[in-house]
């Protein structure tokens, strides 16, 4: 793992595109995925890179060369939640279908002459929604991003019966979104605030959910391939 101290948008995207050409040689698509905390602005990072990536197409194609799938489409639905009895901790590992998301991105890397419709999250109303985003066949990078994308890498039994070990071996490379702890806390007490909830509650849930998970992502950072430090 290299921790460079700044990483630009120009320097992910050339790093992108070496990626495309391995993979390419393989027959693959390339599957880059944007690890990092609850907080650290990883879709924030996906957002400018989709737009810097669509702007510099390989040779040959077209804006379309880059997809999107995001593991927060894998988050169980409240219902499932309240079943399960883990609504009060939703963003904690068991409260995703990590196994469905493993699919997904097995199914992007090698399905590449048809569409392949892949879920997506709302945040205005905390739900994933089915078939909300797609890859199309002529995609030939995918970016996903979510906090657990090394998650079971270290061979966790907990992680691997959830279906985290799949992950990693589907990406050809992760890269760790490293933000200041202050900075991502208040970040993340800003947007429960924002979707609803009193200031003391957003922040006794950083407390009791985000920081627990933060923990946990923040043990893999060594596994990752690149660190992206963010102010």
């Amino acid at each position: 793992m290299t921790e460079p101290a700044t990483v630009g948008i120009a320097d992910l995207v050339a790093r992108a595109h070496a990626l495309l050409r391995q993979a390419e040689l393989e027959g693959d698509r390339a599957v880059i995925g944007v690890v990092g905390a609850p907080g650290a602005g990883k879709s924030t990072l996906v957002d400018a890179l989709l737009a810097a990536l669509a702007a510099a197409p390989p040779a040959g194609a077209g804006p379309d060369w880059v997809a999107h799938l995001p593991m927060d489409g894998f988050h169980l639905a409240d219902a499932q939640l309240d079943r399960l009895g883990r609504r009060d901790r939703k963003g904690a590992p068991d409260t995703f279908d990590a196994r469905g998301y493993a699919a997904a991105l097995r199914r992007a890397r090698t399905e590449q002459d048809h569409t392949v419709f892949v879920p997506g999250f709302e945040r205005e109303l905390e739900q994933p929604i089915a078939a909300a985003l797609a890859v199309r066949p002529e995609a030939r990078l995918v970016l996903t991003e979510g906090n657990y994308l090394l998650l079971g890498a270290d061979g966790d039994p907990d992680h691997l019966a959830q279906g985290w070990g799949e992950v990693r071996d589907l990406l050809d490379e992760t890269w760790y979104v490293a933000v200041p702890d202050a900075v991502r806390r208040e970040r993340l007490v800003a947007r429960h605030v924002r979707f609803g909830k009193s200031p003391a509650a957003a922040a006794a849930w950083v407390d009791e959910v985000d920081e627990p998970n933060a923990r946990l992502v923040g043990a893999g950072r060594d596994r990752a391939d690149l660190v992206v430090p963010l102010p």
